[in-house]
């Protein structure tokens, strides 16, 4: 698949600290012109949850988006949106066989060895991280380094996404490093963010990255 240079994350918890909803924010995301965004949520997935989600998966249909749900095969599957999972979630071969051979499924990976082993599991894309420490994960793994991606990337022919601490003064070099596409959680969330500030930044990080 070809993935967006811009891969954005909207972290419910983070989100609420910032007094967004859910769908406020990907309003604004889609609007700003992102191609794809990831549903982020750690904890109970309540019924007002889902039905944020689900008007988030109305949203992305509307704007010809692709959406991702992070770690819930069951919830992807009710959502019609593709599964993002980690190295202790359900295996990706069996998320394949849940969702299908349509859905889009990423891998997360954070060293070499998990990353040339993702290269044999049935997923679209695998991320690397963190590449720069990164306030975004209550117990984060350690910190990967530019320099690594570049000598990692050789290890894997599926698109990379690279994660962890991306903003638009270091995203350049990850991609030049060889990355495919930047996920984005903090760097697109400043403590002060209103829906329309963040359409304004989204739209910056497309003009950022649309010469790569």
């Amino acid at each position: 698949m070809t993935l967006p240079r811009l891969y954005p994350i909207l972290d419910t918890a983070s989100l609420a600290r910032r007094g967004l909803t859910l769908p406020t924010a990907a309003a604004a995301v889609l609007d700003g012109g992102a191609g794809i965004l990831q549903i982020r949520h750690k904890g109970h997935w309540s019924r007002d949850i889902f039905d944020a989600a689900r008007e988030v998966a109305h949203l992305c249909r509307e704007a010809g988006a692709g959406l991702v749900v992070n770690d819930r095969a069951d919830f992807a599957m009710l959502l019609h949106a593709g599964l993002h999972v980690g190295q202790d979630d359900l295996p990706p071969r069996e998320c394949r066989k849940l969702l299908g051979s349509d859905a889009t499924l990423g891998f997360s990976s954070h060293n070499a060895w998990q990353l040339a082993a993702a290269g044999g599991e049935p997923v679209d894309y695998v991320a690397l991280g963190p590449v720069y420490p990164t306030a975004s994960k209550r117990n984060p793994d350690p910190v990967v380094g530019v320099e690594e991606v570049r000598r990692l990337r050789a290890l894997i022919d599926k698109p990379l996404v690279a994660i962890g601490g991306i903003r638009m003064e270091n995203a350049l070099e990850v991609l030049d490093a060889g990355a495919d596409s930047v996920a984005v959680i903090a760097g697109l969330l400043p403590e002060a963010v209103t829906a329309r500030s963040l359409r304004q930044t989204v739209l910056e990080w497309q003009n950022l990255l649309k010469a790569k």
